[in-house]
């Protein structure tokens, strides 16, 4: 089993501390989040890899050596300001973290994610391609694989589209991203692909990769895997994984994000958690269905 820390929240952000002490107790009881009552416990000696995603590393760095399982990090660090990412720390700080994490995990096991990018009068293509330059010239020799999206129109992404003021892209924005974002991220020694977007951007030298392959998921933990079943309904080939986060919980507040979709939930979720709980939100109910899952 591959455990996703987290798709749905960033809980390497705000509640790390909770993590490492389920990691110390052994288990995970994470809710159906379709089926509330419905909970599975995730014991981590049937884990074969843990997943992290997140946009801060900083408050877990100390504790990755407690953590005796293979470790892949997806950090995403996007060129936004205030308006956009609220609650993210100075990028500068992130950056800092991301060179001390390749030092931890390795170098082959941290993909940096510029996820998403958007188009508007101020976040235009020049300012994406000057932002991506710079992080790329930072990070040279730190990261080796560099994962792209583009803006999906999500319940989130529409509440805000007065402060995003996001434009549509034309083949031509899709081609100056993919001929100079290439040039870039090949000059400082680094891959550079799409998942599961519509444009992948091949013809211009990106490489046509899945975020976690069923090649590299066999590298790192010598099993094979299910393909996961995307968010839109669509097969992706990433292998499949189990996502122990809750949604409307991260306090990064990001204005596209696709997990806030309620963000006046955000605080009143965020006042029930409990670093001691076996759920990441609130405490499992003497009416909960606890069924362990294996895969």
């Amino acid at each position: 089993m591959i455990l996703n820390v987290s798709g749905r929240t960033d809980i390497v952000a705000f509640y790390h501390e909770w993590f490492i002490n389920r990691y110390k107790e052994g288990f995970i009881d994470v809710r159906n989040p379709f089926n509330p009552k419905m909970v599975s416990r995730i014991y981590f000696e049937d884990i074969d890899l843990i997943f992290f995603c997140t946009k801060n590393p900083i408050p877990i760095l100390e504790q990755l050596p407690q953590i005796k399982k293979p470790i892949l990090f997806h950090v995403t660090l996007t060129p936004y300001q205030k308006e956009i990412e609220p609650g993210l720390l100075d990028k500068k700080q992130i950056i800092k973290a991301i060179k001390k994490l390749s030092s931890i995990v390795g170098v082959e096991n941290i993909y940096l994610r510029y996820d998403p990018i958007f188009l508007s009068d101020k976040y235009n293509i020049d300012y994406h391609i000057k932002a991506f330059k710079k992080l790329c010239s930072l990070l040279n020799g730190y990261i080796k694989h560099i994962i792209i999206s583009f803006l999906d129109n999500y319940k989130n992404v529409q509440k805000n589209k007065n402060i995003l003021k996001y434009k549509a892209f034309t083949n031509a924005d899709y081609k100056q991203i993919g001929i100079n974002f290439s040039e870039i991220a090949k000059k400082n020694n680094m891959t550079i692909q799409t998942c599961f977007e519509d444009q992948n951007l091949v013809e211009y030298g990106f490489q046509k990769r899945d975020c976690l392959s069923h090649e590299f998921a066999y590298k790192l933990t010598g099993k094979t895997y299910k393909s996961w079943t995307a968010r839109k309904g669509k097969k992706c080939n990433c292998v499949q994984m189990v996502d122990i986060g809750v949604y409307n919980s991260c306090k990064h507040f990001c204005k596209y994000c696709y997990a806030n979709f309620e963000e006046n939930k955000v605080n009143t979720n965020n006042q029930q958690h409990d670093k001691n709980s076996s759920l990441l939100i609130g405490t499992l109910q003497k009416d909960d269905i606890v069924k362990v899952r294996k895969n």
